[in-house]
């Protein structure tokens, strides 16, 4: 933690990479999110003034495989450093692989592993969050990031969840395993993958983390209900954590990482932008997202899904809210953009949650996975999908 006399909240984060130690300062990193955080994204969360921002996530087996789009996807933006992937494996040889095929090829700087994703698709074939039931397993995956990552000088980190369900919880011992085996941080999303994203996260379970952790002298960052910037000071006060690893509370609001920035600096004054302010962030997200599909008709359509967000809370006339929603072209975006008429920003609705808000239910799992979870069992499942 900071000095008593320093009016910051906390220290910088410490990630060993080839070069030297790099600060995460503020020790704010943008969650990986399926769809959303591809280049464009993290480019406008950058420019807020946080600090770490990771891609969408990949499979290791696409990645081997080189499929064009999961390799769009580990693409940085024009000047981003550190380059973060989040890296997906069932698989300790495809996992290993893909590691040393990104340090070989020089294709990122800090490699954060999934073992989160409460998605059926994901959870039914032994991955995300149902993966460090089998700790084992997990054990042997985590061991093959980190040891072929370590001659490239390219820290590894953990992002999982509290675990499969209130029966099944799993992330005292799987981070413990992971902090041995020598990750830099673990990122605790404070559900199970049952809750998916509904009711409150237990941060509760992010100080019990933090303790678990202090002999190791591996730092936990928060993740879950951060949706201002007095909410990320908030968790760091309630759970001592070291920081915080944001996802639905960006969406439409990039400048939530600059209202972050400004609380753990020890301010109190809010980012809070005008309508027309939020417009041309829309306008330039466009813009970006256009050149980075290299088609205005995808950049455009991946567009469309953002609209909603940016807008909510503020007061647009319906029929202008569904144009924004088919929007085809920049031009016709600068057109609707130009009809808002300026407004404050919309405290009480903007800052409420966004984004999914899936109920939960009883997680889908492989037939017989919860029966022993020291079997050493072998996946012949990951897909070569990327994305989440």
């Amino acid at each position: 933690m900071a000095s008593a006399t320093s009016t910051r909240l906390l220290d910088p984060l410490q990630l060993p990479l080839k070069d030297g130690v790099h600060l995460v300062d503020p020790p704010v990193v943008l969650a990986p999110m399926a769809g959303i955080t591809n280049a464009p994204f993290r480019m406008l969360c950058r420019e807020q003034g946080a600090g770490l921002f990771v891609s969408e996530m990949v499979t290791a087996r696409a990645l081997l495989e080189r499929i064009p789009e999961t390799l769009r996807m580990i693409e940085p933006g024009a000047g981003e450093w550190p380059r973060s992937v989040q890296l997906y494996s069932v698989d300790p040889h495809h996992m290993g692989e893909a590691v040393k095929m990104i340090g070989r090829e020089n294709l990122a700087d800090h490699i954060d592993m999934n073992f989160g994703c409460p998605v059926p698709k994901v959870t039914r074939k032994g991955g995300g969050a149902a993966l460090p039931f089998k700790r084992n397993l997990f054990r042997e995956i985590v061991k093959a990031a980190v040891d072929n990552a370590k001659p490239y000088g390219i820290p590894v980190t953990v992002k999982m969840r509290i675990g499969i369900d209130t029966d099944h919880h799993t992330y005292l011992e799987a981070a413990k395993s992971a902090a041995d085996l020598g990750v830099a941080w673990v990122a605790l999303h404070a559900r199970t993958a049952q809750q998916m994203y509904e009711g409150k996260a237990d941060w509760s379970a992010i100080k019990n983390l933090v303790e678990h952790l202090k002999p190791t002298g591996v730092p936990v960052l928060g993740n879950g209900d951060i949706w201002s910037g007095a909410d990320g000071a908030e968790m760091v006060r309630q759970t001592g954590c070291a920081g915080v690893v944001v996802g639905r509370g960006c969406l439409g609001r990039p400048w939530l990482f600059a209202d972050l920035v400004e609380s753990f600096s020890g301010g109190d004054n809010r980012v809070l932008p005008t309508l027309h302010e939020v417009r041309e962030v829309m306008f330039r997200h466009g813009e970006l997202i256009v050149d980075y599909f290299e088609s205005e008709d995808r950049g455009c359509r991946d567009l469309r899904k953002h609209m909603a967000w940016y807008l909510k809370g503020f007061r647009v006339p319906s029929e202008l809210r569904r144009q924004f929603g088919m929007v085809g072209s920049l031009k016709e975006l600068r057109f609707l953009l130009d009809q808002l008429d300026d407004q404050p920003y919309p405290i009480e609705i903007g800052d409420k949650p966004r984004g999914r808000t899936s109920s939960g239910r009883p997680p889908t799992l492989p037939d017989g996975w919860l029966n022993d979870p020291d079997e050493m069992i072998h996946l012949d499942a990951e897909d070569m999908f990327s994305g989440g």
